[in-house]
């Protein structure tokens, strides 16, 4: 908790001064008391309160007096807050090495199947757009709420040459620009916005290899903090070779001479072994020079924990809420009782 007014919290020497008036006045009072022959007739005629009658009371007035007091300074708490309003650009890696069998019935289908269920955890919360990329990048759905349609197009998902890595963030980036105003396009000048803190966008990056095309990731990754977009890498698949084994749907019909090396198999069995190897250290510099995170999946359930685990990170932001009017009516609560309690007790002593 935070106080946006500190020097407020003077208002509590005030505390000091009630005690010593009330401790001044108890004295002033005995000695202007009237001297009785009996004490206990005194005592008979008036049944005094007891120690906690009288100490309750001034204890919680005194609390009460605190809490206003606090309430002043204008107390500030950072609490976690959901964004619904957030959009997230999920780029996925549909290079011909996403074909390969060391993820159970291949890397493709299972990274499509875990994209989603990402996508039906989401229902109703933050937008989401779809990326692809191999040689080049493209996007595929644009931010939507449609659940629907981004499941439906996650179907036809199709291998191609290369990866381009750096080509899909600023990809990403331009599809974000398009429907939130706050985030200039690639080929605009991020510092035009001046703003601070994170952007209410993410980019998710699932790639099995390394930049091989296009623009650098680094060089990415810098225009996506200029426009404070985060951006969190996923690393996908084992360092094992294995087969790569598509079927006719997943294989485009352009790949032009894929089939050729040694005998692509398209759903029969064989074919060659992929040999895409992941470039962690540069998934990890993007990720850390944009204030993401990086995360290795090595099998199916390793990728849907991965994505199930991400909305915490980038869909729940940190909000100050100001908690002045809570102290406020609880110092008028402990303040009131203590009128009350006082009011009661000596009504009580009187009759």
């Amino acid at each position: 908790m935070s106080l946006s007014w500190p020097w407020a919290l003077a208002a509590l020497l005030v505390l000091p001064l009630i005690f010593a008036l009330q401790w001044w006045w108890r004295r002033r009072r005995r000695r202007a008391a009237v001297r009785v022959t009996s004490i206990a007739l005194v005592r008979t005629a008036l049944p005094g309160r007891t120690r906690w009658q009288r100490r309750i009371p001034a204890a919680l007035l005194a609390a009460g007096l605190v809490a206003l007091g606090v309430g002043a300074a204008r107390p500030q708490a950072t609490v976690p807050v959901p964004l619904t309003s957030a959009t997230i650009l999920l780029a996925l890696d549909v290079s011909g090495s996403m074909c390969s069998t060391d993820v159970d019935p291949n890397r493709i289908t299972a990274a499509r199947e875990a994209a989603k269920e990402f996508i039906e955890s989401q229902r109703g919360g933050p937008r989401i757009g779809l990326v692809t990329f191999a040689g080049t990048a493209g996007l595929l759905v644009p931010p939507t709420g449609d659940t629907d349609e981004l499941l439906k197009a996650l179907d036809g998902l199709v291998t191609y040459r290369g990866t381009a890595i750096g080509q899909a963030i600023l990809a990403s980036l331009d599809a974000l620009a398009e429907v939130d105003p706050s985030i200039p396009p690639t080929g605009a000048d991020p510092g035009e916005t001046g703003q601070e803190g994170r952007a209410s966008a993410a980019i998710v990056v699932l790639t099995d290899g390394r930049n091989t095309r296009g623009v650098d990731p680094m060089t990415a990754a810098e225009q996506a903090a200029l426009r404070r977009v985060r951006v969190f890498t996923i690393g996908f698949g084992t360092t094992t070779p294995a087969p790569a084994v598509c079927d006719s749907s997943q294989i485009d019909g352009g790949f032009g001479g894929f089939g050729g090396r040694g005998g692509f198999d398209s759903g029969r069995g064989g074919g060659w072994r992929s040999r895409g190897v992941i470039d962690e250290a540069a998934l990890k510099e993007v990720a850390a020079t944009t204030g993401g995170t990086y995360s290795r999946a090595e099998d199916a359930d390793q990728l849907h924990d991965v994505l199930a685990d991400l909305p915490a990170t980038f869909s729940v932001v940190h909000e100050q809420r100001d908690l002045s009017a809570w102290f406020a009516v609880l110092g008028g609560l402990l303040a009131g009782l203590a009128t009350a309690l006082s009011l009661w007790w000596n009504r009580a002593r009187r009759t």
